[in-house]
């Protein structure tokens, strides 16, 4: 009930200009913090020299980002480059086989850039997961994909594994570990793909060709082998009307947004300044909320911006990747929470859907999630961050089902059925206010450290209350309403589009 209710223009056109105001008033404290702190020796490690000209330095705290765009630039557009071209070549020449020349040049890419022994090492996990695919017991086809993962992720199999590449270079590590798990993710997705084949068993040579697709290969996204095998085995690929147009607009915010996060850091420290607590603890509590908030959302970007590089490179080659993930500021649903889309509907497909079926059921939502949990546990790496991490964002996702299901009783069933929509909507965003922030907390602790989601806590539920902690849940409950108008907009639209296509049908 209120997904669908209006509220009144003016009192939207209220939410939009308190959640406009707080954002700039927050901002503004971040903004003096950084300018502040700008020279400060606890962050020489983080800031270094930017814009000379502007008087400005620039936070280069995010290893990710700085790899990307200075030892792995030169890397990735040669690398991509060469593949877009190859690519272009093949589906002229041979769109039939054009798989096949992916996987040669992916192959080809992975030995140059890592060497023999590291395509040995691929090559053996893929080999032992087909055998374990030609049993067809999905059973087993977890154990041994969960067993070669932890290969990877748990001492000392990873490093004598590591071990066996020669030589030395700043990205091997990075390219090594990345390369490798994402292969077991996709050689796990084959070989329960392959269980469910009614007849038959897929090739040894699909699976190549679903692993050393280039693109996808050392960063992902995941794409379910069922989908990547469909869509390449297209015979004549076909582009949708304006398909090209919409690669060029979504490569040209590509561009825009990496530019943007450029001259974000040099202005916003927002990497380096929980890194000294001290300081940051003399920030007021709008600011530490603002900050902590920042983190996510630029985490966000930084996935939008590496998934949608490859996902443009993957739709110039007639594939349908995985979207990229909703932005932090449009959720307040634990479910929805995600970094990395393609490794959601690898979970959702092959342990969350499975076992929570409908997630209808308490026990059958609790024993999913904690095995979905447990298996992101894995892929992240055990430790004791992550293990907080996926701990409390597993509470979550069922305390949220938890409240669905005591409000659905029948008193409080008979008691929204009295309620106009609009107020029932007004309620139900004052509950997502509470999870928004819950989302904020529980996902620092994996983007920063443990005693900066802490303290954070801290502030704005103890030493704030009740004006901090009143009027930052009011002004996210502002927040929660945009994103539920939003939502309704979308929604009677699909239903209006449905409308249409029934009258055409």
């Amino acid at each position: 009930m209120g997904v669908k209710a209006m509220l009144p223009s003016y009192e939207l056109g209220f939410y939009a200009l308190v959640v406009t105001c707080a954002v700039l008033y927050s901002g503004s404290g971040i903004f003096e913090a950084s300018r502040d702190s700008m020279n400060r020796k606890a962050f020489r490690e983080g800031i270094k020299p930017g814009w000379h000209y502007f008087g400005r330095k620039m936070d280069v705290a995010d290893f990710e980002w700085v790899m990307w765009f200075t030892s792995f630039r030169n890397i990735i557009i040669f690398a991509l480059s060469g593949h877009v071209l190859f690519a272009k070549i093949c589906s002229m020449a041979a769109p039939q086989h054009r798989a096949v020349m992916y996987m040669i040049y992916g192959a080809l890419a992975v030995l140059g850039s890592m060497g023999l022994l590291y395509l040995m090492i691929i090559l053996s996990h893929c080999l032992l997961l087909y055998s374990v695919a030609l049993a067809k017991q999905k059973w087993l086809c977890y154990v041994a994909g969960l067993c070669c993962l932890a290969s990877f992720k748990v001492e000392p199999f990873g490093s004598w594994q590591s071990g066996f590449v020669t030589g030395a270079f700043d990205l091997q590590d990075v390219l090594f570990y990345g390369g490798c798990t994402f292969t077991i993710m996709r050689c796990m997705s084959f070989a329960l793909e392959s269980s469910q084949k009614e007849e038959g068993i897929y090739s040894i040579f699909d699976l190549l060709k679903y692993n050393f697709y280039l693109p996808f290969f050392f960063f992902g996204p995941v794409m379910t082998f069922d989908q990547f095998h469909a869509q390449v085995s297209t015979r004549e690929p076909r582009r949708k009307d304006d398909e090209m147009r919409n690669i060029r607009v979504n490569a040209l915010l590509h561009v825009g947004a990496i530019v943007a996060v450029d001259v974000f850091f040099h202005f916003f420290y927002i990497l380096t300044l929980p890194s000294d607590l001290k300081f940051v603890n003399r920030l007021s509590d709008w600011s530490l909320a603002g900050l902590a908030y920042s983190n996510l959302v630029y985490d966000w970007v930084k996935a939008a911006v590496m998934f949608g590089v490859i996902n443009t490179i993957a739709r110039l080659d007639h594939l349908e990747p995985p979207q990229p993930p909703k932005c932090i500021t449009m959720l307040y649903i634990f479910a929805e929470t995600h970094f990395d889309r393609g490794i959601n509907d690898w979970l959702c497909k092959y342990v969350y859907d499975h076992l929570g079926e409908n997630h209808d059921s308490i026990l059958k939502e609790l024993v999913a999630s904690s095995a979905t949990f447990a298996v992101t546990t894995l892929w992240l790496g055990p430790c004791q961050v992550v293990y907080i991490w996926s701990l409390v964002n597993c509470f979550g996702l069922n305390f949220e089902l938890w409240v669905q299901k005591f409000f659905q009783l029948g008193p409080f069933a008979k008691l929204e059925a009295k309620l106009s929509g609009a107020m029932s909507r007004r309620i139900r965003a004052a509950f997502g206010a509470v999870n928004f922030w819950a989302i904020v907390l529980y996902n620092i602790l994996a983007l920063n450290s443990l005693e900066f989601a802490l303290l954070v806590t801290k502030r704005l539920l103890v030493m704030g209350f009740p004006v901090s902690t009143l009027s930052i849940w009011f002004i996210t409950y502002c927040g929660v309403q945009l994103i539920k108008e939003r939502e309704r907009i979308l929604a009677v639209q699909e239903e209006e589009e449905k409308a249409d296509k029934a009258k055409v049908e």
